[in-house]
């Protein structure tokens, strides 16, 4: 008897010394966080409480992340496979939650060079965001503030970077996400848009020119459907501009966002797929929904060029 308790104390000994307490095992009686995480750092991005506990509000908020994780870790997956740092850019970082807990989950062991890098251009967050990194010791963490039309420009970030993504940018803040992805060469691209404006209001503006022409401005006669149609349409030209810049798209909804309207993600791949089809296709969603003037917004007239 005395043999298997100091066996099992062994074993338990054993245990303590590869997982330190405050990250998260098979065993641990906390189902909702996944194993390896970082108890501390759940503690410090206000999802877990001072005693560990989590409240609905960080239930979901945790929900939506680790939904988020399941599509882009096959995407750092599949980069690895090319080379092993993975470079990866997060516009409207926010608090950084997704960024956190990306590099606790897959990259705080390695020592591959991995890179993650949050852009929001609050300054209050970046510093704190900061702050949290030195604090944890995640070497491969950067934060900058800036927009995301600065961070294009910037020679902060490397001329090219494997994965971009953009939750909830608002309104052009998306589509200045899909030209700094573009422009960096980015293999993936994980897009969650937001507050898509600028459509509606050219719609709204030409509506008078258009009710008398064509039967498909019904669609968008009345000003709620006007808002509603305007932001699908937005994110319909924003795949067609992906698949002209020869990438595969695939367009899913998010679970656990039940409480906003905002959970369409915009999955994007780059194949070097043949790029005429959708640069027509582009063109004429343009002049059919009398769009025209918003073609400089997703590069129609020089996608057209380009296929010429």
């Amino acid at each position: 008897m005395k043999r298997a308790k100091g066996a099992a104390a062994a074993a338990k000994g054993a245990d303590s010394a590869v997982a330190p307490k405050d990250v998260i095992t098979a065993a641990s009686n906390m189902p909702e966080i996944k194993d390896g995480q970082s108890v501390a750092l759940l503690q410090e991005l206000h999802i877990l409480t001072r005693d560990g506990k989590m409240n609905q509000d960080s239930r979901r908020k945790l929900k939506q992340v680790y939904h988020l994780t399941q599509f882009i870790e096959p995407l750092l997956r599949e980069v690895q496979l090319d080379h092993p740092g993975v470079s990866l850019v997060d516009h409207g970082a926010g608090k950084s939650y997704l960024g956190f807990i990306l590099y606790d989950l897959f990259f705080k062991n390695g020592n591959d060079g991995s890179h993650i890098y949050g852009i929001e251009t609050r300054e209050e967050l970046v510093q704190r965001s900061q702050e949290l990194a030195k604090k944890f010791k995640f070497p491969g963490m950067s934060f900058l503030p800036l927009s995301v039309a600065e961070s294009t420009e910037s020679n902060l970030l490397p001329q090219q970077i494997d994965i971009v993504t953009a939750l909830h940018a608002c309104n052009t803040a998306t589509d200045d996400a899909i030209h700094f992805a573009l422009k960096k060469k980015a293999k993936f691209m994980v897009l969650v848009p937001c507050c898509q404006a600028e459509v509606a209001s050219v719609l709204k503006k030409n509506k008078g020119k258009s009710l008398g022409k064509n039967v498909l401005t019904e669609l968008w006669r009345h000003p709620l459907h006007t808002r509603e149609f305007g932001s699908q349409i937005t994110n319909v030209l924003r795949c067609l501009q992906l698949e002209a810049h020869g990438y595969q798209v695939s367009v899913t909804e998010l679970v656990g966002w039940e409480h906003s309207m905002k959970n369409e993600l915009i999955i994007a791949s780059y194949k070097n797929l043949p790029r005429q089809r959708p640069t027509e296709r582009l063109q004429e969603v343009l002049q059919t929904l009398g769009l025209e003037e918003m073609g400089h917004r997703f590069f129609a007239e020089e996608l057209a060029k380009a296929t010429a």
